[in-house]
């Protein structure tokens, strides 16, 4: 049992303000009083990524808070060592906007409180994040008036530092954590009675209503901005969180566990089976910590009957016969689970993935998914939606990948106006894109600092299932959106005016025109693959300039490695069906085996050293996030293009700049 919380809290009156200043930040960390006008202005956009880097999360214990913003980088430098938060005695943090963007990894609110820090005071918060500390029992708060009363070493009452949040919110922080909120109320829950809305209702807001519970703390009908419970027809996770889950279940109830619909529930292999190759996981020995992690996972799966999907190794993927279903998680959900109209939740802000077939898609934490998977029940903050009418045809060359990359710079996603909203794309633009193309936009909705994203299921969508699932599914009226249904804003896109894109390294909103970018950039690796850029349809992008660059005898510019990464292996099949393995091989492309790989840092593609640029088809280049060097995000074929040329260059701009009479690496526009 948890005691009852306390009235008021009172913190250590020292705060560590994540300043745009390496300096301050060390002058804090030393001891020294620091003011927040001194530590002015705030790094904004602290990622995951920077709290706790991706090498350190197989610690899931005590060792996790050694390490907490060991990534944190600003004015170029890293100036929180190991262990020097938890030395410092420091109990507040104090950042920007978007404080823990990216990843859904539970990891990074674990370690602050590992750490010792209680309290974290950001202008804005991403969803994930916030939730993945609430339900840990870290406290979060947008009230800089707060400030000075901390370092005057006043006790915070508990009604000041939860204002603002939603009924739920309060309640499981002030019950001290969501695990035993959740034995407390969500044992025991049922469905909410069908109702008629008098109101037009948007897609995502009719699949919620079909999935919420009646739980007795929750509304029946929750409003945007309160807090629910649903029910998932999908849970899924994957080897970073299982061994985490398992250890807080096991610690917190007795054994064996009560899990429950076991038959619902996915477990995958999909960040880790290049880990040999990680240069960040070897040079720090870690090999050995994700081994035992990935092998926490297949045993709490074993002794739960869990239905697992492992990727295959390099010697495994030459003795396949093709009944090896492996993949990466999100990738494998749209391709053999999720249908139109369900609610899929995992551990992974790239679970949006399937909105592309209509149905709600949306990443949780590792307490979330631990609750789930003994109540049933999964929370949700009710966002509001926001409506992308993507208009026009398409430029030649010009992919979704770049589309989005053109959203992230808009200035209402730079400014945070996406953040916990549901997007939902629209608009004949979309209407003409297969359902790969379409996954690209509800995949990076966690870039856009969504909740979700959605794509009204069409005739596209039945093709799609027919085709690729052998599944015959027939749509329903009410799967759609309502004229005159309520979105906080509506963006529309003139997809025409839309060039080749790139985001400069350091965050996905680092959107330009690829023309805009002078002079060239030299690249040293070329990397296609991940969740977002590992399906068909780009590799029928990748094929169409490789087999291009192949017929007139060109291969990846000197000094370049270019390293191509099924998504699942469906798509591998896809490509050898296809005969495209020819051409990936005759310009001396690395082909990889399904997985995340360096993606998540975890594999070729990466970089290992500061000097080396890439350009990546991954959805995001958080400092650290691709290895020490700067990261350049472009679209598949822009990622292909660039690797034969040896600079970033769009492929059209590459067939204009080639000339048959000459070496296209001798060519000086082409060089670095």
């Amino acid at each position: 049992m948890h005691a009852p919380s306390p009235s008021a809290v009172r913190f250590s009156s020292r705060i560590l303000y994540l300043s745009q200043s390496a300096e301050r930040v060390r002058q804090a960390l030393a001891g020294e009083r620091v003011s927040l006008e001194q530590a002015a202005p705030l790094r904004d956009d602290v990622s995951t990524d920077e709290i706790t880097p991706i090498a350190i999360l197989t610690h899931f214990d005590d060792k996790l808070g050694r390490y907490l913003h060991s990534g944190f980088k600003t004015g170029g430098e890293f100036p929180i060592g190991v262990d020097a938060l938890r030395q410092s005695g420091i109990q507040v943090i104090v950042a920007g906007s978007r404080y823990g963007k990216g990843s859904s990894r539970e990891h990074s609110p674990a370690a602050e409180k590992l750490a010792g820090v209680r309290l974290v005071i950001a202008k804005s918060f991403e969803r994930i994040y916030r939730q993945n500390a609430d339900n840990i029992g870290l406290i979060t708060s947008t009230d800089f008036s707060l400030i000075p009363r901390i370092e005057a070493g006043e006790a915070i009452a508990w009604d000041d530092l939860l204002a603002g949040r939603d009924v739920l919110a309060a309640a499981i922080l002030r019950g001290g954590g969501l695990l035993p909120f959740g034995q407390a109320h969500l044992v025991k829950t049922g469905k909410v009675p069908a109702r008629q809305y008098t109101t037009p209702q948007t897609l995502f807001e009719k699949i919620v209503a079909r999935h919420a519970l009646d739980t007795g703390v929750t509304s029946d009908c929750p409003q945007p901005g309160d807090g629910a419970f649903v029910r998932a027809d999908w849970r899924f996770i994957h080897e970073y969180y299982t061994g985490m889950a398992a250890h807080m279940l096991h610690a917190n109830f007795s054994r064996p566990l009560n899990i429950e619909d076991p038959a619902s529930i996915l477990v995958f292999e999909d960040h880790t089976s290049y880990v040999e190759e990680s240069p960040a996981h070897v040079r720090g020995g870690l090999v050995p910590n994700v081994h035992r992690m990935v092998q926490a996972q297949r045993e709490f799966a074993a002794a739960y009957g869990l239905k697992t999907h492992r990727t295959l190794t390099e010697q495994e993927a030459k003795q396949d016969d093709g009944r090896n279903v492996a993949g990466i998680s999100h990738a494998m959900m749209a391709e053999h689970y999720a249908l139109p109209g369900q609610l899929v939740v995992g551990t992974d802000s790239h679970t949006p993935h399937s909105g592309a077939l209509g149905c709600v898609a949306f990443g949780i934490g590792t307490t979330d998914m631990a609750n789930a998977f003994v109540t049933g029940a999964v929370r949700l903050t009710v966002p509001e939606s926001v409506c992308i009418v993507l208009e026009g045809q398409l430029a030649a060359g010009v992919t979704a990948k770049d589309l989005v990359l053109h959203l992230l710079a808009q200035p209402y996603i730079r400014s945070g106006g996406g953040v916990g909203k549901v997007f939902e794309f629209t608009g004949s633009a979309i209407e003409a894109m297969g359902t790969d193309e379409r996954a690209t936009f509800t995949n990076m909705t966690a870039e856009l600092g969504g909740f979700t994203g959605i794509v009204a299921p069409d005739q596209e969508t039945v093709r799609f299932l027919r085709e690729r699932r052998g599944v015959d599914f027939t749509l329903q009226d009410w799967m759609r959106s309502d004229p005159g249904a309520t979105y906080a804003a509506t963006i529309r896109i003139d997809c025409a005016a839309v060039p080749a894109m790139v985001a400069s390294p350091g965050d996905p909103g680092n959107g330009m025109p690829l023309s805009a970018v002078y002079p060239p950039i030299r690249v040293d690796i070329a990397y296609g693959g991940s969740c977002t850029a590992g399906k068909r349809e780009d590799f029928d992008h990748y094929h169409a300039v490789l087999r291009w660059a192949a017929d007139r005898g060109l291969k990846v510019a000197p000094g370049v490695e270019l390293f191509l990464q099924f998504g699942t292996t469906a798509v591998r099949d896809h490509c050898i069906a296809s005969g495209y393995l020819d051409a990936f091989e005759s310009v001396g492309a690395r082909i990889l085996q399904p997985s995340c790989g360096a993606c998540g840092n975890c594999g070729p593609g990466g970089s290992s050293r500061p000097e080396q640029v890439t350009v990546s088809a991954i959805n995001r280049n958080f400092p650290g996030r691709g290895g020490p060097g700067s990261v350049w995000l472009a679209s598949p074929p822009t990622v292909a293009a660039s690797a034969i040329a040896g600079v970033l260059i769009s492929f059209e701009d590459l067939k204009q700049q080639f000339q048959p009479q000459g070496d296209i690496h001798e060519n000086p526009s082409l060089s670095a």
